[in-house]
């Protein structure tokens, strides 16, 4: 197949080109600068200029295609205070390359979150995020690219976890570790046993893969190894790592202390992946979140 993927130079894209590559597709992705471009044409890609903002750029990508991985986001605007921003930016970005692939029964596959599923319990494929609140703007989204099923268009969602860790990881783990230094503590807030699901970038990017390849229309999946390890846990292992003491931030104190991430670090996020598991036959064997925290490039 020759793949468009928007995102490619990106976190998870860097590593989703080099699998679609070794699996024999060949690969196009999306370039809004001459750094992408030299990015992709390191990992063996075509560079195709435009951006999210730019669809006429997506519609032309998207329809010389065999299929799409939409991984890219506005990150940049959603951390600077405009999140509204960012996921109307990805919303219209789905809605343009679905209609270059509405009736061909080519394969969609967007990256999404685990923002907004029920509270308090283990989070299947099955659970429903709300439009509301927290990441209630990208489930919208997400809601948007199931839709495409019913236009001609193999659609899936990919849930990825808020941990998608690895060498080079610049995500919220490496801020994490950054706050410890900075403060001379590895915290978690009140008693730390609130979970986050994780997933390794490269058991992610061959899920990808195999989503493009094989998931049938109207699939959600997720992207998760770990299906929740307490943080607790995490900034012990970043205490020894880093030979500073290891506290409980009360929970009116997160914020100062955590900055922005105070409120993420308070959630409860845990998740399973036994449906993805058993309809696509993915089993990740890279190394868990505390593994991978462990083998010390995060600290380095």
């Amino acid at each position: 197949m020759h793949v468009f993927v928007t995102g490619a130079s990106g976190w998870v894209g860097s590593a989703v080109v080099p699998e679609l590559l070794a699996a024999g597709h060949t690969v196009t992705g999306l370039a809004r600068s001459s750094a992408a471009t030299d990015v992709l044409t390191s990992l063996g890609a075509r560079a195709h200029p435009g951006s999210l903002d730019n669809p006429d750029s997506l519609r032309a990508g998207a329809a010389r295609s065999d299929g799409v991985i939409h991984l890219a986001y506005r990150h940049d605007v959603a951390f600077s205070g405009d999140p509204a921003g960012a996921a109307d930016s990805d919303l219209r970005a789905i809605e343009a390359i679905g209609a270059a692939l509405e009736g061909s029964n080519r394969p969609l596959i967007v990256a999404s979150g685990l923002a907004g599923l029920p509270a308090g319990r283990t989070a299947t494929e099955h659970d429903v995020a709300a439009a509301e609140g927290p990441g209630g703007q990208r489930a919208i989204a997400a809601r948007t690219t199931l839709r495409l099923a019913e236009r001609g268009v193999r659609s899936a969602v990919v849930r990825l976890t808020p941990s998608v860790h690895g060498q080079g990881d610049t995500g919220f783990l490496p801020q994490i570790v950054q706050i410890a230094r900075d403060t001379g503590i590895a915290g978690y807030v009140a008693d730390g046993a609130n979970r986050w699901p994780a997933v390794h970038r490269s058991d992610a990017a061959r899920l990808f893969r195999l989503a493009l390849e094989e998931a049938p229309a109207g699939s959600v999946l997720h992207g998760v190894d770990d299906s929740g390890v307490a943080i607790r846990d995490v900034a012990e292992l970043i205490g020894r790592h880093l030979r500073i003491p290891v506290r409980s931030i009360p929970a009116d104190e997160a914020a100062q202390h955590f900055g922005w991430l105070g409120g993420l670090l308070r959630g409860d996020y845990p998740a399973t992946s036994t449906l993805t598991r058993r309809l696509l036959g993915w089993q990740p064997t890279h190394p868990n979140l505390l593994e991978d925290l462990d083998q010390g490039h995060y600290f380095a």
